[in-house]
């Protein structure tokens, strides 16, 4: 393989150390992380944003594929290749090196290059006072900023919204098979692909500029949000109002760098844990919250008490982890697990996923990790809702509160967090996406497929609670129930039954989330696993009218186009 000439040609512009090749060595890159995998010829890591253009020329030049990939952490198999009966050539580029971060003015913007994460960027605004767009995701750690803004992202951030911008700079393939590098960061730079490239890498331009003509954030959000008996969802990947240039682009276009807007930090924050046996009491909360107050939430996470006790039992590691060693150490770590389980799961010697089994039997070990309030309402209360406010906001939400329990004794009930369980109420509500993958693989003889949605109901959705009909809910083994809940985004993990077909009980269940005039996916894109809608197809092929990058996406062909009419 590594003989083959357009693998001679990557070397040469980048390296032998930054072009890997053979399937064993690439298999990480190829595999998706929770599902999905693919054939490529190689996996290339530009270190520089010149290197990132010279192999983009090098692999349209030979008719490849490309694939995009960052930290690799979507879980609908986006960012990986997808079987291997693709037409061409397949080259993964991996921008994790390309991570730099440039802030504008005094920091209420940010430059942010393919491979910088989320973390980074809190890490770089904290000392000013500023907050990203988005924060630690519901799912997996070490998320790259241009990966959200690719998928439009939603996350947990009520006030924020989707990763969104228009101002980008990126380079496509067009309707000929040219490659061109577009810049609409509206930032000069220079005319040439290498002089902007050289100028934004080494920071040559003005860094106080900030007014610009299109947008670097999803600002109507809020508005949208508070419209809370509108028939559609506030927000879902398919939604074309979301769709521009890199923002949903879905590695259909070649992402150099995002320009996006950041936050003050509040002053005060406030955390309510509510608990309750009546859904209807979440949606009078949610309704008088977004429709009366004159401050919405920071953050509104929603826990069914079944996702509460796996988060409890099967992320409790997860939870240490992030506690106690930080956030910094572990996207690498948990990249390593996956290699050291890619290795060993093909050993006869070892048992499935020994990692998992090795971490889980370590958690065990540990002393309870919540506190007593918070499990003493798992006890009493099926549905859990976790608010918080900020500045103004808390005393709106302290009086609300307190007047809405007192007159609905009922209800349920609620209580302030002080700072220990503030912190693990969130970090329980992380841990809970990756515990129902933990709990399906140490009972992998006894359990059959996860099956993961996450979807978008209506606004004026009032019975959002599930309801399966028999002949759906006798294929479960586990109903797993948690999102967004001021978004009305729910992810919803179905471990089914032994022996059930996942695709068969997936198509069911899309069939009854289309009655109710749901949009899914809702956050995490369509990936390899849904069919994109037709206004999404048609933006793909206006990106990408080759289909060049990333083809097969939402179910879309894989084969190459080149003529005007399939645009």
């Amino acid at each position: 393989m590594s003989q083959h000439l357009i693998v001679r040609q990557l070397t040469d512009v980048l390296s032998p150390r930054h072009v890997v090749t053979g399937d064993k060595k690439t298999e990480h890159y190829r595999s998706g992380w929770r599902s999905g995998k693919g054939a490529a010829l190689a996996v290339v890591f530009p270190q520089t944003l010149i290197d990132f253009w010279r192999v983009l020329q090098t692999c349209v030049a030979n008719n490849c594929i490309i694939v995009m990939q960052a930290a690799k952490t979507g879980l609908t198999e986006g960012s990986t290749p997808s079987g291997d009966d693709y037409d061409r050539e397949v080259v993964v580029i991996n921008t994790l090196a390309m991570n730099k971060l440039i802030l504008l003015g005094e920091g209420e913007q940010v430059v942010s290059f393919p491979g910088a994460t989320l973390f980074q960027l809190e890490k770089a605004l904290a000392p000013i006072n500023r907050a990203p767009h988005s924060v630690i995701g519901s799912s997996c750690l070490g998320a790259s900023i241009v990966g959200g803004v690719a998928n439009n992202s939603g996350g947990a951030l009520v006030k924020r919204g989707p990763a969104y911008t228009e101002l980008s700079l990126f380079a496509q393939v067009d309707r000929n098979g040219q490659l061109h590098l577009v810049n609409h960061l509206e930032i000069e730079l220079g005319s040439t692909p290498e002089e902007i490239l050289d100028n934004l890498e080494n920071k040559r331009f003005d860094c106080s500029l900030l007014a610009t003509k299109g947008k670097a954030s999803a600002t109507d959000y809020q508005a949208i949000l508070r419209d809370v008996d509108a028939d559609t969802p506030s927000r879902f990947n398919a939604d074309t109002k979301r769709l521009y240039e890199a923002s949903g682009c879905a590695g259909k276009i070649a992402v150099f760098a995002v320009r996006l807007d950041t936050y003050p930090e509040a002053k005060k924050e406030q955390t309510f844990y509510i608990g309750t046996n009546k859904p209807h009491t979440l949606t009078q909360i949610r309704r008088h919250i977004l429709g009366e107050f004159s401050n919405i939430p920071e953050v509104g996470e929603y826990l069914h008490h079944e996702v509460f006790d796996i988060a409890r039992d099967y992320g409790k590691d997860t939870f240490l982890a992030v506690k106690h060693l930080g956030t910094d150490k572990l996207p690498k770590m948990f990249a390593a697990k996956g290699r050291i389980d890619a290795v060993l799961n093909k050993r006869r010697f070892a048992p499935h996923y020994l990692t998992d089994r090795i971490m889980q039997a370590v958690a065990k070990l540990f002393p309870s990790h919540l506190p007593s309030r918070m499990t003493e309402y798992r006890n009493q209360y099926e549905h859990h809702l976790i608010l918080k406010m900020s500045d103004e906001g808390i005393e709106e939400a302290r009086r609300y509160l307190a007047d809405f329990f007192s007159h609905n004794p009922n209800s349920g009930a609620y209580f302030e967090c002080n700072d220990e369980e503030t912190n693990a109420a969130f970090l329980h509500r992380f841990a809970a996406a990756g515990s129902a993958i933990r709990y399906q693989l140490l009972h992998e003889k006894r359990v059959g497929e996860i099956l993961a949605l996450d979807i978008a109901l209506r606004r004026n959705e009032c019975q959002w609670e599930e309801e399966l009909p028999a002949h759906i809910a006798d294929k479960i083994e586990k109903k797993l129930y948690y999102g967004h809940f001021f978004c009305h985004v729910f992810h919803q993990d179905y471990v089914l039954k032994k022996g059930v077909n996942a695709k068969v009980v997936k198509q069911q269940m899309l069939e009854l989330l289309d009655t109710r005039g749901a949009k899914y996916p809702a956050e995490h894109n369509v990936g390899h696993l849904y069919e994109a809608q037709e206004g999404l197809r048609k933006f793909y092929q206006s990106l990408d009218p080759t289909n060049t990058f990333n083809p097969g996406i939402g179910k879309t062909d894989k084969t190459k186009r080149n003529c005007s009419c399939c645009v």
